[in-house]
């Protein structure tokens, strides 16, 4: 919108989050199975630790992030403004995180998917549908 011209004071913006009705979006998803195997959690360990550094320097650098991206775009289309203004959205999201899952926001989102009526997304709360051990060992 703001690309297009709309002024962001012409624009009311609120959170989802401040309506309770977040869920989760972004995430890394395996199967179950592939977690007994050894080397595939080094894998995914060593994975996700690279993946939180580098969230953790495009939020202190957001100008060399926004370049990063803008060298890599093929296509184009991308500007270094509307590329900055976008890390600049990214840091909020990921200041004061680690990159852990929150617990509560899983919780949040199972109430959330169940809490349709008549007609939710899911009618039964998942078990097992997460685990903290990649990130934790990520966090070593």
């Amino acid at each position: 919108m703001i690309d297009a011209g709309i002024s962001a004071d012409d624009l009311v913006t609120f959170k989802y989050e401040d309506q309770g009705v977040a869920t989760l979006e972004d995430g890394l998803y395996v199967l179950e199975a592939n977690l007994a195997d050894d080397a595939f959690k080094d894998k995914m360990v060593r994975f996700v630790r690279a993946s939180m550094k580098g969230w953790k320097w495009a939020e202190e650098n957001p100008d060399a992030a926004a370049m990063i991206v803008l060298d890599y775009d093929e296509t184009g289309a991308q500007t270094e403004a509307h590329q900055v203004r976008m890390m600049g959205e990214i840091a909020k999201l990921t200041a004061g995180s680690n990159g852990a899952l929150d617990p509560a926001d899983y919780e949040r989102t199972v109430a959330t998917l169940m809490g349709g009526g008549s007609d939710p997304v899911i009618t039964k709360a998942p078990e097992g549908a997460y685990t903290m051990e990649i990130t934790d060992a990520a966090l070593q």
